[in-house]
């Protein structure tokens, strides 16, 4: 079980944390987003449970759901919310992302890398980063994340693809590349984000790092499933 902050108010997590009803009182839920198909509410005094009934896979419409939720979980004023979906990697991450950017005042980028930071194994299908990229033009005008295409065709976003847009120099155009600091695009509104050193991108990055490397230790404790198994498996991720 893996409950995971976001903000002092509001979690993330697979389907298992909502059925612990200590876990849910020693956090103060007071709102439960279940973003899966068939997973039951618990049934907890004072806790009120909303459904969003999406399947996780790229042609799932989630986007139509994103004000609904995010105004719900910023109504929210009574407690903490939990957001979950059956593994807390795709559905639940893309609604709190939109959530971020609507109320934080933040830009997908940003959004990606605030949840990112409290769940590192977060791996959003590319349906819902494009759906994300739509409600990230329609708040801001702009897109601050790209999505690409493999040589095959196939739309894929990656981690080390989520990356801001522009460079700022702290230095004249001609001074030496290693001298560059980088800054995340900023939203409207938003007071500045500091820049950063050489130093502190090489420490994010290896923060990055070892939390994809969490992740790979994850996936190979499936590796000797059957494929009849790992096919039930993927469908109760799905569900």
């Amino acid at each position: 079980m893996l409950l995971s902050q976001v903000t002092p108010t509001l979690f993330l997590s697979g389907a298992d944390a909502p059925l612990n009803g200590t876990l849910m009182s020693q956090k103060g839920i007071t709102l439960i987003v279940n973003a899966t198909l068939s997973h039951a509410f618990p049934a907890y005094p004072g806790v009120e449970c909303l459904r969003v009934p999406v399947c996780d896979l790229p042609s799932g419409c989630l986007g139509v759901h994103f004000d609904r939720v995010a105004e719900r979980i910023h109504g929210n004023h009574a407690g903490g919310t939990l957001v979950h979906c059956a593994a807390g990697m795709s559905r639940s991450p893309a609604l709190v992302m939109a959530y971020l950017m609507r109320y934080r005042g933040v830009t997908l980028c940003q959004a990606h890398r605030w949840v990112q930071e409290s769940r590192p194994f977060i791996r959003l299908n590319v349906g819902f980063w494009e759906e994300l990229l739509q409600y990230e033009r329609r708040l801001y005008g702009r897109n601050t994340v790209r999505v690409e295409t493999d040589r095959v065709g196939l739309k894929k976003v990656e981690p080390g693809m989520v990356v801001p847009v522009r460079r700022e120099l702290t230095r004249n155009v001609g001074a030496p590349q290693s001298s560059w600091l980088m800054s995340v695009p900023r939203s409207p509104g938003v007071t500045r984000t500091p820049l950063m050193s050489s130093s502190q991108l090489m420490m994010s990055a290896n923060k990055s790092r070892r939390g994809l490397a969490r992740s790979e230790r994850t996936y190979k404790q499936f590796s000797g499933i059957s494929p009849e198994n790992w096919t039930r498996f993927i469908m109760k991720l799905c569900d």
